[in-house]
């Protein structure tokens, strides 16, 4: 009887820690039930939420957009120029403003321009550094190094041009193409870095064609500068010799000293 009895109270000893050890899902009364937990409910539908969302999105990035051609636009091809040499005036110009070659342009600028002769070379000599003369000689030195210069920029950007019309072409096409193989969003980020890369190209390019409009100007701005100070210095010449030597009649000599042509 004793023993009958030992064996109950073991049974009812692990009764009781199956029931203390028991997961917190399952009612302390009623086993079976499910418990409903709001804070774990609440926990997994955020879950779910952002789960959805972040589906949206990936989904968003794959699928194509197919209405690109609103943002079509032209590539506008730049003509080669074709200058006319009847007699070897223009020896080299054609190719000078159509392909990037310095010494195409020299000997363009060279063959157009009118050069200096001994004669003046020898005349030259004679002067010094401020005087008219070594002025306009300046004027003709800064014009043969720049103009050539911009020759050769008009044919670099012609050529560029001609030699990025097809990586032009396909970027357009890729960036207005409707399917999905160009449209994830890595694909998409790579063509954005293409365009910046061929913006960049193209504003440096221009950036040569600026630079020669600058200087061109620089050479106006030098002859009108030159021309203004030659007229001054010619009037101040002209009234000084008229004082110092007086060749008017009797009596007119203030009237003179004061007219200037």
């Amino acid at each position: 009887m004793k023993v009958v009895l030992t064996k109950r109270k073991k049974w009812w000893i692990g009764g009781a820690a199956l029931l203390l050890t028991a997961t917190p899902s399952f009612a302390l009364f009623g086993l079976g039930d499910i418990v409903f937990d709001p804070t774990s409910y609440g926990s997994l539908v955020s879950q779910l939420t952002t789960l959805q969302t972040q589906y949206t999105m990936l989904k968003n990035n794959i699928e194509h957009f197919s209405l690109k051609s609103q943002w079509q636009t032209t590539l506008h091809a730049l003509e080669n120029v074709n200058v006319r040499n009847l007699f070897g005036e223009t020896n080299g110009m054609t190719a000078a403003l159509n392909t990037n070659s310095p010494s195409a342009s020299n000997t363009a600028w060279t063959a157009a321009s009118v050069p200096l002769s001994s004669s003046t070379t020898g005349y030259l000599q004679m002067q010094s550094v401020g005087s008219p003369q070594f002025s306009q000689l300046a004027m003709i030195e800064a014009s043969d190094a720049a103009s050539p210069d911009c020759m050769t920029a008009v044919g670099q950007y012609r050529a560029a041009r001609a030699a990025n019309a097809t990586a032009n072409s396909t970027l357009a096409a890729n960036q207005l193409d409707g399917s999905t193989a160009t449209n994830s969003e890595v694909q998409q980020l790579n063509l954005l870095n293409a365009a910046e890369a061929q913006k960049m190209s193209e504003m440096q390019t221009q950036g040569a064609l600026a630079t020669c409009v600058a200087s061109q100007m620089m050479l106006t701005n030098m002859q009108q500068r030159n021309a203004a100070a030659a007229d001054l210095n010619t009037a101040a010449f002209v009234q000084v010799q008229r004082s110092t030597n007086d060749m008017s009649a009797a009596n007119e000599g203030n009237t003179w000293q004061t007219y200037l042509p």
